[in-house]
């Protein structure tokens, strides 16, 4: 479930309501279309941009198969969830988080930490790695990119200091994002 929130952004209960139908591991894809949120009736996504396309990168449709192989999955189980309780029902977020969740960030180092962190650690990798913000909007079901930029915008303020020290490479040939003041700067204040 952490890869889901870590490499897709998925929300908790978009990860929880993922059904064996909704993956297309042939094409590499999977649909987000319904939601088990950890309050509250199981339904659709929290708005119609939350219904969605996804491309998956291989490594993680690797880690599906292997996932419902282990757990005698078929495509012929297309009603049924792709996490579950050991007792085969419906993940109880309070029960997850508690015998799951929180020792494990503990056992990494980051507790505190809450699987919707997960999703900010995906929107800000996309934006650091060049991915534009429309592309990150569609990704996270955002119906308004502005809330993508809102909710992510240190990405994009580190993205801007990369910018300025590729400028400075090209223009000054030296890279050195941690200076203050550009050259330029440096002879004007001498």
């Amino acid at each position: 479930m952490v890869w889901f929130g870590a490499v897709l952004g998925l929300r908790w209960g978009e990860v929880a309501g993922l059904r064996v139908g909704d993956l297309d591991l042939l094409k590499g894809a999977l649909r987000v279309s319904e939601q088990r949120p950890a309050h509250g009736p199981p339904g659709p996504p929290k708005s119609s941009a939350g219904r969605r396309w996804l491309s998956l990168p291989a490594g993680l449709v690797g880690m599906l198969a292997a996932h419902l192989s282990a757990s005698g999955l078929t495509g012929a189980d297309a009603h049924r969830l792709v996490f579950t309780s050991p007792d085969g029902q419906p993940i109880d977020y309070s029960n997850w988080r508690r015998r799951i969740w929180l020792p494990a960030v503990e056992a990494a180092g980051v507790a505190g930490a809450g699987f919707h962190d997960l999703r900010w650690t995906n929107a800000t990798q996309l934006v650091l790695a060049g991915v534009d913000v429309k592309t990150v909007q569609t990704r996270l079901g955002h119906a308004d990119p502005r809330l993508t930029l809102a909710v992510y915008a240190q990405a994009v303020q580190d993205a801007d200091r990369d910018a300025a020290a590729r400028l400075d490479e090209r223009f000054f040939g030296q890279v050195d994002i941690t200076r203050p003041q550009s050259p330029a700067a440096k002879h004007v204040n001498k």
